[in-house]
């Protein structure tokens, strides 16, 4: 052979090994991120700790890759029709809202894993599923003014109800009537002789302790107002109140186009205690942040 064809034999192997790069390499290529199939909405009720949640959520999933809408801003009231109908594929919820408010069971009495264990079970006839539950639980309870606690010497609800007579309670109305309010409390612990009551508003109840008009309010125990020197939950000492531990609910359908999530999700919430809740809650509410920057904060120092 000459050297004129063999030049021509090696260019022409050349273009077809070029060929054949260009074609095949782009499927062989592995990323380091996952894309998702459709969209990932991710949704929140309309409040701080669960729009926070939420970004936190969407922005370690976009990290790994994935296509990833938010949705915030979701009455409760509708927040669970929303997933169930598809408006959202996933938000942070809560196990004992699930149990006692969606599938109305009894769960005074159950420990975290119980209550989280009937949530699962609930919701999967409905074609969802939970992931891990986090350790913090945004619970029911009472905030009183830390002045207040130190002058009487109060530190739990047992303490609160034997000091009653010199404790003027901030209502909301509603709690001195349900089940897992005042009544509820006065059979787990006895009788609430407050020096007074008044009903105020609930966005309020942090301004009326803090200018001296009440003592003790009910709360949320992650609420940020909780991280600051002036209040502090209560010890519900008696274990009344169950557990509301935070979770991811899901739609089954959207895990199983996307295993990857639930590794993801889980490792976030495994940190999420309810210490390390009031302080997200509180750069919000006391400091002023945005939910979006307290999310890319966290994420950044954390994941």
């Amino acid at each position: 052979m000459n050297k004129k064809k063999t030049w021509s034999l090696a260019i022409l192997i050349v273009i077809i090994l070029a060929i054949i790069a260009v074609v095949v390499w782009p499927k062989g290529q592995k990323n380091n991120t996952v894309q998702s199939k459709s969209p990932i909405t991710i949704g929140s009720k309309n409040f701080t700790e669960s729009k926070i949640v939420m970004q936190i959520y969407a922005d370690a999933l976009k990290k790994a890759g994935y296509n990833v809408k938010t949705k915030p801003n979701i009455s409760s009231s509708v927040v669970y029709q929303a997933i169930k109908s598809g408006q959202v594929d996933l938000y942070p919820e809560y196990t004992g809202t699930i149990a006692m408010t969606y599938l109305k069971k009894h769960i005074v009495g159950k420990t975290p894993a119980q209550i989280a264990a009937i949530a699962k079970e609930g919701v999967a006839k409905e074609n969802l599923t939970t992931l891990n539950y986090a350790p913090g639980s945004d619970a029911q309870g009472i905030a009183i003014k830390t002045s207040v606690a130190k002058k009487y010497g109060i530190k739990t609800i047992s303490d609160l109800q034997k000091k009653a007579n010199k404790i003027r309670f901030a209502s909301q109305g509603e709690f001195d009537k349900r089940e897992d309010g005042i009544p509820g409390l006065e059979k787990a612990y006895g009788k609430f002789n407050f020096k007074s009551e008044k009903i105020y508003d609930p966005s309020l109840k942090y301004k009326v302790l803090a200018r001296g008009d009440g003592d003790i309010t009910p709360a949320s125990t992650t609420e940020g107002q909780l991280a600051t020197k002036d209040f502090f939950a209560l010890k519900d000492d008696k274990n009344f109140w169950p557990a509301y531990n935070l979770m991811p609910l899901v739609r089954e359908k959207t895990l199983k186009d996307n295993p990857g999530i639930k590794k993801i999700l889980n490792k976030i919430d495994a940190k999420f205690t309810t210490k390390e809740l009031t302080l997200l809650n509180k750069k919000v509410d006391v400091d002023g942040e945005s939910y979006q920057a307290v999310a890319k904060e966290w994420l950044k120092n954390n994941y």
